[in-house]
């Protein structure tokens, strides 16, 4: 039920946090919205005797057009009417307060100062937000907050605190006692100061109001917790109470305190770097104070609740008194060789560094220097991959390893962490998301201009999966104990897998066509049937992305497109419309109807199928040259694909039936067509076309894939099945 507040067209808390949970699952900026509706107008405009100029430049629209617009930016088709008319009756008394507005605030609002609300949101830093929201909450706009509009936030906040899952049992007591510790001179007014100055060190009031916590290193990275065995605050001692969320906990260095203690006397977190190259290369323990029950590893006594610390590096448990009795150095534990210990990174000051690249998000000018027998692993996690897997396996990798190697891609993509490993010889990457996020980083790889071009693993959060499949790193992360991952890479085996330039020529340049997704092919090209598939599936995702929020669902959405597509058979009699030279000589393809054709470079596609399928051993050894193109069936019989042979494979199929049958084993392959080096398509007709999953309508054109170049992968450890029944 909406309060007093909401039907005066404020915006709550809540309101504000949910808010920023649909734009965090949006991949579109305002901006971006704003610029797509002069292209096309897809918003309904309010009737006002207005010259277009006029109408032009403030973008008056209603309450229909407001809901189109939140539909569009946000990427959610169903967004709740309540909360829409709330935000929308919020920006018409927003513009009340503007004279030139007023008369015309009752029929719509402006989409010029809705996007300068969203544009802070997306890009203001918490000092901004933090202003914004005293803004908000500043009804009457004297400048400061009175005891009522205190009142009013303390009761909005514990909204907030109950949407977020916390135990309000007692918060408004704490909220009460921060809302008066921000209130530096007893005035009984909060002013813009205060607030700015009170809330940048207040993380309870940080996370009520939605906004990102600034980090410094030693900083705690908290965050709510819902504890499911006793757990103690490490401030205060005693137990955290309540049904859910009871209390905070770092996801750096699992610290825990009650929400009223983390803004008291805690103790700092892990340190990331060292702050002079004195310290460097020098291992040493970081103790942290630790909860839980354990043996120590000096005395090998047991260690009772908040009677021990963990080292945060080698995950050493000690008594208080059992610290500095022990060895004192170091060996970050068993995941050493994956670790960039804080000892390997020192900061630089900014007389002696003064590089823009060099400087980190919280401020600081770090470096690496190499650390003997040791290879870190730069980790790069997509968070919008597999759901919310991204997000989980992010925390869980900064828990893991230190922060300083874990980049999340959606600020600012491979290129930083690419750069700040740029001194090291001897590293690996790990790439977390879909094939689409291992295509980004080896592109960032290539244009990084590194000395030594790291390896590459993977952790398949995707939905096809197709290179982490053929490299033996599964079909899709089951959120099993990524150490055991982290294991595997150590032991994983290095190939040089090919790359593939693929030129796109349409042959009338003034027909416009879909934007070609990328100019590197990793994977595979099809053209056909499987792409107009792929086609109708990404275009359904893009317009309705919250019935795509699962693995699962996205294949039953595949099945239903393909059971579709065998019923229309659009791509019908396809040889008709294209032809195909390898090396320069005609391809045949006279003999069998096709409705697609693929151009692999790896032995996966469309989620685990082998289209080239196994091959028969040769009766003689292969004489193949690189240069030469193979043709003959029953040569073709007896030819093994490799993704590292500097050569592609060429295979048609007759429709999605023979696809699935290919899928669920019922047939072993496709038909060979060839194996070349180079191949040149050209088409008469506007057809479908994905590279490595990502499809679009081409019109007529000339289509050259030529080698590009190799890239490191690591290729897992072999698979053990666990039963005679799997899953792809």
């Amino acid at each position: 039920m909406a309060s007093s507040d909401d039907a005066e067209g404020t915006l709550t808390p809540v309101d504000f946090i949910q808010l920023q949970e649909y734009m965090q699952c949006s991949t579109l900026k305002v901006k971006d919205v704003i610029k797509a509706q002069h292209r096309e107008v897809s918003y309904a405009v309010a009737p006002v005797e207005r010259p277009p100029s006029f109408i032009e430049s403030l973008k008056y629209v209603d309450a229909e057009g407001f809901s189109l617009f939140l539909k569009t930016y946000l990427e959610v088709n169903d967004v709740p009417a309540d909360f829409c008319q709330r935000l929308f009756r919020y920006f018409q008394n927003v513009e009340q307060d503007d004279s030139t507005k007023a008369s015309q605030a009752k029929c719509g609002v402006f989409l010029r100062d809705v996007s300068c609300y969203f544009s802070v949101l997306e890009e203001g830093q918490p000092q901004e937000k933090l202003e914004f929201t005293f803004k908000l909450y500043d009804k009457d706009g004297n400048g400061h907050l009175d005891s009522s509009e205190v009142d009013r936030i303390i009761t909005q906040m514990m909204r907030a605190a109950d949407y977020l899952g916390w135990d309000v049992a007692e918060l408004r007591t704490v909220l009460k006692d921060m809302m008066t510790a921000i209130d530096v001179d007893g005035s009984g007014t909060v002013t813009l100061e205060e607030w700015l100055k009170g809330g940048m060190n207040n993380v309870p009031l940080l996370v009520l109001l939605g906004l990102k916590v600034p980090r410094r290193d030693g900083q705690h990275i908290w965050r709510m917790k819902n504890f499911n065995k006793p757990a103690y605050c490490c401030v205060c001692q005693s137990m955290l109470l309540g049904l859910r969320k009871q209390g905070l906990c770092c996801s750096r260095c699992k610290y825990t305190a009650h929400s009223h203690c983390s803004n008291k006397n805690v103790e700092p977190c892990a340190s990331t770097f060292v702050k002079s190259q004195q310290e460097l290369r020098v291992p040493s323990h970081n103790w942290v104070r630790s909860d839980r029950s354990s043996k120590c590893q000096v005395c090998q006594r047991k260690i009772k609740t908040l009677a021990g610390r963990r080292c945060v590096w080698c995950q050493q448990m000690r008594h208080d008194e059992c610290i500095y009795t022990g060895l004192s150095t170091c060996n970050c534990g068993p995941l050493k060789d994956h670790i960039l210990p804080p000892w390997a990174i020192y900061a630089h000051s900014k007389e002696q560094d003064t590089s823009l690249l060099n400087v980190t998000p919280d401020g600081n000018i770090l470096q690496i220097v190499p650390i003997p027998d040791v290879h870190p692993l730069l980790v790069f996690v997509n968070p919008k991959s597999g759901g919310n897997q991204g997000e989980r396996v992010l925390c869980k990798f900064q828990y893991l390893l230190n922060p300083r190697q874990v980049y999340n891609l959606s600020n600012g993509g491979p290129a930083p962490g690419l750069h700040f490993f740029r001194n090291l010889r001897d590293y690996r990457i790990l790439a977390c998301g879909g094939d689409g996020t291992v295509g980004w980083v080896l592109d960032a790889i290539d244009k990084a201009g590194l000395p030594v071009n790291p390896q590459v693993a993977i952790l398949p959060l995707g939905t096809g999966n197709d290179l982490a499949r053929c490299l033996r790193w599964g079909g899709g992360y089951d959120g099993s104990d990524l150490t055991e991952i982290l294991k595997n890479i150590e032991t994983s085996e290095l190939i040089q897998m090919d790359r593939w330039n693929i030129q796109v020529t349409p042959n009338d340049p003034k027909q416009e066509g879909d934007p070609v997704p990328y100019h590197i092919i990793n994977s595979y090209f099809s053209v056909g049937s499987d792409a107009s598939v792929a086609h109708r599936f990404h275009s359904m995702r893009e317009k309705y992305p919250q019935r795509f929020n699962s693995r699962m669902k996205n294949k039953l959405w595949y099945l239903e497109f393909a059971t579709s597509e065998t019923i229309s058979s659009s791509c019908k009699n396809l040889t008709e419309s294209l032809a195909i030279e390898c090396c320069g000589k005609p391809l045949d393809l006279s003999s069998t109807p096709l409705a697609c054709i693929a151009v692999l470079n790896i032995p996966s596609i469309y989620g685990g199928s082998n289209l080239w399928g196994e091959s028969s051993k040769p009766d003689s050894p292969s004489s193949v040259q690189r240069d030469e193109v193979i043709t003959d069936p029953e040569v073709l019989k007896t030819t093994a694909q490799d993704m590292t042979d500097k050569r592609l494979e060429v295979v048609g199929l007759e429709g999605m039936i023979e696809m699935g049958q290919i899928y669920t084993g019922l047939k072993s392959a496709g038909h060979r067509l060839a194996q070349a080096s180079q191949i040149t398509i050209r088409t008469f007709k506007a057809l479908p076309m994905q590279i490595d999953g990502e499809p679009w309508l081409q019109p007529p054109c000339t289509i050259h894939i030529t080698h590009k170049n190799q890239a490191n992968m690591l290729m897992g450890p072999p698979v053990k099945q666990s039963s005679f029944f799997h899953l792809k």
